[in-house]
């Protein structure tokens, strides 16, 4: 019998004018052979997005789940440590995370565990420019070069890798509720009369309840090359979108091997989930406010997939550092880092001061005599 992996890799859109194989185009949101310009009349591979069993796959990923579905090339940037997967047709000559030119091949000990769901790229590069134009030209602080910085660098898109997690979550809570209740009381001022005021007590009830949820692809970016801060940024990335995966979508396009293993994944999806359900118990306390918070989570039906999700990326050096800028690539969020020109920021210093000046002189110094006896008087005590 023929192997799970030969069946995927076998599985090609092939362009009936030419032969060539069809591959993913943003800006017609179709496969189009790269050779001719014939469009594929196919709106997505066969198959299922499958949910694998958390529990069961930490303890084996079996050998059919892993590999590329089609020859690949895997090299590793020894300055930023990003592993990039290139087709066989396509061969990086810098780190399109850092720019460094320091690529060595990457043998890997045992297959990846395969993509089996992408997400298609959606915004095309032109798009993409225009939006990284738009984001420099709201960029105050930096230095004038940056726009020419930004138009003449490689805006590089490619496919990022995610883990997904689901779980049933039921979570016993228990707490003391707070509830605020107020009082008179009088006082003396500082002239000498008497006043009143309300004060502000806490009567505190022992309280507890339960709180049930479903966590749906709770997403976990398992990317080295581009920084967590910005694709946290530019998220969510729409999961309702994806499609099966098939290597005609992400041939001819940069795919990051995970660098984040499954075990790392799910620890980290874990700590995010608990973090969620201890918010919604606190907002389930009764009351005003609260203290002494105990939470009992019970997780279930975990589950998992490995999934590609679209990014555009410039990666620049501006006097001697990097920078980043990263645009999601079905949302068109964007979020990126930049110098600062001090030259501006003193600017701005000086311009504020000199419109404070103004302030001040506009109302003379008769107008801030009378300010100051007014603030200095009984009454404003």
């Amino acid at each position: 019998m023929e192997p799970a992996t030969e069946k995927i890799a076998s599985r090609k859109h092939v362009c009936p004018a030419c032969g060539g194989e069809f591959i993913w185009n943003p800006g017609k949101q179709a496969l189009v052979c790269p050779y001719c310009g014939t469009t594929s009349g196919v709106a997505a591979p066969d198959g299922t997005i499958q949910e694998h069993d958390l529990i069961a796959a930490l303890r084996s990923i079996p050998d059919d789940k892993r590999g590329w579905a089609v020859d690949t090339m895997s090299v590793r940037c020894q300055h930023c440590l990003a592993i990039s997967v290139f087709s066989e047709n396509r061969l990086g000559q810098r780190c399109d995370f850092c720019g460094s030119s320091q690529l060595v091949p990457y043998e890997e000990t045992k297959a990846p565990f395969r993509p089996e769901s992408v997400m298609p790229i959606k915004i095309a590069e032109s798009g993409a420019r225009d939006l990284i134009k738009r984001w420099v030209a709201q960029v105050w602080f930096a230095p004038n070069n940056l726009l020419r910085l930004t138009r003449t660098d490689i805006v590089t898109g490619m496919y990022l890798p995610f883990w997904t997690f689901d779980a049933q979550v039921e979570a016993d809570w228990s707490a003391e509720a707070g509830h605020y209740y107020y009082t008179t009381e009088s006082f003396t001022d500082s002239a000498g009369k008497i006043r009143t005021r309300q004060v502000r007590h806490t009567r505190w009830q022992p309280a507890s309840g339960h709180v049930s949820h479903f966590f749906d692809d709770q997403l976990v970016c398992a990317s080295r090359g581009v920084h967590t801060r910005l694709v946290e940024s530019v998220s969510p990335f729409p999961t309702q979108e994806l499609i099966p995966y098939d290597p005609s979508y992400v041939k001819g396009w940069l795919v990051e091997h995970y660098q984040l293993d499954l075990a790392e994944a799910a620890q980290d999806a874990r700590r995010r989930m608990v973090a969620s359900i201890e918010a919604m118990c606190a907002r389930a306390v009764p009351g005003d406010t609260h203290r002494s918070l105990r939470v009992s989570p019970d997780f279930s039906n975990q589950t998992f997939k490995h999934i590609l999700a679209p990014v555009w990326l410039i990666s620049y050096t501006y006097k001697g550092s990097a920078y980043q800028v990263v645009v999601n690539g079905v949302t068109g969020a964007i979020q990126g880092e930049y110098p600062k020109s001090w030259i501006k920021i003193a600017c701005a210093v000086v311009t504020v001061l000199l419109l404070l000046a103004l302030a001040l002189y506009a109302i003379g110094p008769e107008g801030l005599e009378s300010g100051v006896r007014m603030i200095d008087s009984p009454t404003y005590r």
